[in-house]
């Protein structure tokens, strides 16, 4: 589980938008990104490389 007080502070790499926590994934909240972030063994992995795209 991910620290609230940590995603207030994390953003989408790719456009600095806020994330939100939807089951092992952080999204990206702006509809022109959308980017899905992984979270693995509680590790937000906040890489552009990573992420799937909507």
């Amino acid at each position: 589980m991910i620290d609230a007080e940590l995603l207030k502070i994390l953003a989408c790499p790719a456009c600095k938008a806020e994330v939100r926590l939807e089951g092992e994934r952080l999204i990206c909240q702006n509809p022109g990104c959308g980017l899905r972030y992984p979270i693995r063994d509680g590790i937000p992995v906040m890489l552009i490389d990573e992420a799937e795209k909507p």
